[in-house]
């Protein structure tokens, strides 16, 4: 495997660039010098709301105004901002059927300071039932857009209580009432008192117009949000969950692209780069995010996360999460050819990969949105973990995986070749 990494990466060295080869662009000194920083004690694990995010925010920003990026729309900064709502419960009371329940059986998801559901209201009726899997079937009805009233088997008791456990609504959350009930009562009445705060969150996005495609995007994206600082969850004294693989190397990889195609200058289709927020809270940046484009626009989606590690298959390789659901992987194949460097189909279906990460709102869509990893994700021992530091990644192997991306991308944003669309009627 040693000998072919060397001749793969020997070959990319002579791909020109504006006179210049990838390496002058793509190399392991940059590659290391961006995500030093994003996964350093100095930005305390990048989760939301913390100046450390901010900080991060910022040096992604200045990184694209070096590279002379684009800002989004009519933006003076290179910052999406939107707000979202963190509810505070003050008061919560439920009858079934005139009968008062136990408020611990209700759940009310919404950004309304008083609310009161009842069966008059003009409310759908929707069911979990038993052997659902709970949390993707709640999220359906959370991430909707008709107030609901959905009515939970009691076998998922153990579960519910998590659905409190959601502390952060959007722009455009609707009301859903969960009750622990294994029979829809015909009458019911629900009051619920929250005081909403507003919270705004930010992505960091920079554009490179297209030439002859201009209104048709391909994205490159990866999460800039971490865990934060965990003192409950120290591990030998480190409470900082750095975030170095997951996605300290993603949005690494997503800014060294920006780097790369700025000077290679031969994108037809205008090019997106995306720092997504708030990922491990919920995919509230992508979210939103997606939400401002015409899906049939977007021609292809890079998603790039935790590629700082060897994958199963150990150098020149990468996973490509549902790789079978488009073209894309095969286009990104052929362009490989010759190289050494292969894409692989995910291993870890069980795991739903696919759906997890920030693809997935576009993916939902129809757009060809997939996520690039090389995460063992059955045995990777930094995981979620303090111990998710620069220090456990392989550098070297990382720089050639954003080559590789970097070349297998370009006859997508030149125009010449276009994925084929997400059956969104096969999705889970």
């Amino acid at each position: 495997m040693r000998k072919i990494y060397l001749v793969f990466v020997g070959l990319l060295f002579f791909i020109p660039v504006i006179g210049q080869s990838i390496d002058k662009i793509i190399n392991i000194k940059e590659v290391e010098r961006i995500e030093r920083y994003l996964a350093s004690d100095e930005l305390e694990g990048r989760k939301p709301f913390t100046p450390g995010i901010e900080k991060a925010a910022q040096f992604i920003s200045e990184e694209f105004a070096k590279s002379k990026l684009k800002k989004w729309g009519n933006s003076s900064t290179y910052l999406q901002t939107f707000q979202m709502y963190k509810p505070t419960l003050k008061s919560i009371q439920a009858s079934l059927d005139g009968e008062a329940i136990d408020s611990k059986k209700v759940v009310v998801i919404g950004k309304e300071t008083k609310t009161i559901i009842q069966e008059n209201t003009s409310y759908a009726q929707a069911r979990i039932a038993k052997g659902e899997n709970f949390f993707q079937s709640a999220y359906r009805f959370i991430s909707g857009k008709t107030p609901t009233v959905v009515w939970v088997d009691e076998d998922f008791a153990a579960l519910f209580a998590r659905l409190n456990n959601r502390n952060m609504l959007r722009e455009n959350q609707v009301n859903v009432a969960f009750i622990l009930s294994n029979k829809a009562a015909s009458l019911y009445k629900i009051e619920v008192e929250n005081e909403i705060t507003p919270m705004p969150l930010s992505n960091v996005v920079g554009i490179i117009p297209g030439k002859s495609l201009a209104n048709e995007y391909v994205i490159f994206s990866g999460h800039y949000d971490h865990l934060g600082v965990m003192p409950n969850r120290a591990v030998k004294g480190d409470s900082i969950y750095n975030g170095a693989n997951d996605d300290a190397a993603g949005t690494t990889a997503m800014m060294m692209l920006a780097k790369y195609f700025k000077k290679w200058n031969k994108n037809e289709r205008t090019l997106i780069f995306a720092a997504f927020t708030a990922e491990e809270s919920g995919g509230f940046g992508a979210t939103y995010f997606s939400e401002q484009f015409d899906p049939a626009a977007v021609k292809a989606m890079f998603n790039m996360e935790m590629i700082g590690t060897e994958s199963k298959w150990g150098k020149n390789s990468a996973y490509i999460t549902g790789f079978e659901k488009t073209d894309m992987g095969a286009i990104l194949q052929k362009n490989l050819e010759g190289t050494g460097f292969t894409f692989h189909p995910d291993p870890y279906t069980d795991q739903n990969l696919f759906y997890r990460s920030d693809n997935a709102t576009l993916a939902r869509l129809g757009v060809p949105a997939h996520t690039i990893s090389t995460s063992k994700m059955d045995s990777e021992p930094n995981y979620h973990k303090p111990s998710d530091q620069i220090e456990t990644l392989d550098l070297e192997n990382m720089t050639a995986i954003i080559k590789s991306i970097a070349l297998s991308a370009q006859t997508i944003i030149s125009g010449k070749d276009t994925p084929s669309r997400v059956d969104t009627s096969l999705l889970k």
